[in-house]
């Protein structure tokens, strides 16, 4: 049995619906239609500096990031929260 994806891909460079920082900490909202409806997922990153003293980022977190990151994952939810409703409106 084959599936058939009917989602309709995001156009390249398209940015996220919304941008959240708690100081190192990123998370970014992406929005995707599909024909069931629209969709929100989040991605989290962290910053850095390397050995070079160049800014890198990482999706691994160190165990004091970890308050931070669920405090920014409370304020992701919040935030598609409020993008859903100003859709339905």
């Amino acid at each position: 049995m084959s599936t058939t994806n009917t989602a309709k891909t995001t156009k390249p460079g398209t940015p996220p619906v919304a941008k959240l920082r708690i100081g190192k900490l990123k998370a970014d909202i992406w929005e995707r239609s599909t024909d069931k409806g629209t969709f929100h997922s989040v991605t989290f990153e962290r910053s850095y500096k390397d050995v070079n003293g160049k800014w890198q980022t990482t999706d691994s977190f160190d165990t004091a990031d970890l308050l931070a990151l669920a405090k920014l994952a409370d304020q992701a939810h919040t935030r598609i929260l409020e993008i859903r409703n100003s859709e339905d409106e």
